[in-house]
């Protein structure tokens, strides 16, 4: 509906902005939201992370208050009402505040809440800096690793271009490569576009190129074992193939960027690229797994593309973890061939949303502007090969 087709309400309601909900979260306060998409939206891609929350579509508010549907609505607490662009949320809100309750909107519902981003310093071993970037809505991760004043942003994604521009600046880094682990099927890349930003290079996977990559604009390639230089930090491709072809991990002093082929709760899922291949992926990235990357020091940290409810925030507030602490918490790592490879083919989450235009816009194969680019990926990633990671 419009928002002028809505029924008058008497009251108005005040909106919260998505990264003030997003502090109020972290801070442990008690939020209470309710939802009012429909309920097939709201079961695949909600606000959660420890918040109490209640789906109502808003169609059952047109004629009065659902008293039903309310039972569960709580008198003594604010109720943020979520929609996914904010019209029919700031409707139910008024509803709600006409008939006593204290009740708020979110403002521009899911796409505000998918436009929250994050930035937090990682505590490494090493003497480069590392930033992990988060969206909370989806779970995807991006990295800054700088060094005397150069850098390179990892798994960059298009929507939030201008955050490591501006992050970049206000640390006096120049950045100087924008790179990619993998043809992403969840996320649009950002690559091109912070590379025309900034200046820098792209860089891609030689084996994701093998995938049909066709860009408008220049970028490089790199092979297992290439080097890129920021700085005095070293960047250090590792092919880790498996969740794709071309899945490649990069290597920064104690520090492995793994992208999607290992998750700080799970491990990826092997059906992305081609359902048809599932289980020869699922085979290869055992072999990865177990030979390429279980074969770094347990101190080694994971620094992986998505985090999902299962994971656990180290003290520095990031989604990384210790080697060896990753091999204790994930169990499919502890499984032999055959169990590893059933347990990751089977009962695989739904892909990602509108995969198949993501992959063919990272691709270079089409080329959606920047609004139709954001609409593409919001909702869950769902990377991991159980539904533990990146949901």
């Amino acid at each position: 509906m419009k928002p002028e087709d809505f029924p008058a309400t008497d009251a108005t309601p005040d909106s919260v902005a998505p990264s003030e909900l997003k502090s109020r979260i972290d801070a442990g306060e008690d939020v209470f939201v309710l939802d009012v998409r429909a309920a097939s939206n709201y079961e695949e891609w909600h606000i959660d992370g420890g918040v109490e929350s209640l789906n109502v579509p808003y169609f059952e508010f047109l004629d009065g208050l659902p008293e039903d549907s309310l039972a569960a609505l709580p008198e003594d607490r604010t109720v943020t009402v979520v929609c996914a662009k904010g019209a029919s949320s700031e409707f139910v809100a008024g509803r709600l505040l006409d008939a006593g309750y204290d009740a708020e909107q979110l403002a521009d519902g899911m796409r505000g809440w998918a436009r929250v981003y994050e930035a937090r310093e990682v505590e490494t071993g090493g003497d480069a800096t590392v930033v992990q970037y988060r969206r909370p809505s989806s779970g995807c991760l991006a990295y800054l690793v700088a060094s005397n004043g150069e850098g390179a942003v990892i798994d960059p994604l298009r929507a939030f271009t201008d955050a490591y521009v501006e992050d970049a600046r206000e640390r006096g880094v120049s950045i100087e490569y924008a790179v990619d682990t993998h043809v992403h099927a969840d996320h649009v890349s950002g690559v091109r576009e912070l590379a025309a930003a900034t200046g820098a290079t792209a860089v891609l996977p030689e084996a994701a190129v093998a995938r049909g990559v066709d860009y408008d604009a220049p970028f490089e390639t790199v092979a297992d074992g290439d080097e890129l230089t920021v700085g005095d930090a070293t960047i250090e491709a590792v092919h880790t193939p498996g969740h794709t072809t071309g899945m490649t991990a990069y290597r920064v002093d104690d520090a492995l960027f793994t992208g999607d082929g290992l998750f700080t709760e799970s491990v990826a899922r092997p059906d992305l690229e081609d359902p048809d291949a599932a289980r020869d992926a699922a085979e290869t990235l055992y072999d990865t797994l177990h030979e390429r990357v279980l074969a770094h020091d347990d101190d080694t940290l994971v620094a992986p593309a998505h985090y999902g409810d299962g994971a656990v925030r180290r003290e520095d507030d990031t989604y990384t973890a210790r080697l060896g602490e990753v091999v204790d918490r994930v169990d499919a790592l502890s499984l032999d061939r055959e169990a590893f490879v059933e347990f990751v083919t089977t009962d695989m989450p739904p892909r990602p949303a509108n995969h198949e235009d993501i992959v063919a816009t990272n691709l270079g194969e089409r080329a959606p502007g920047d609004d139709e680019a954001f609409t593409l990926e919001l909702g869950p990633n769902n990377c991991a090969a159980s539904g533990e990671a990146a949901e």
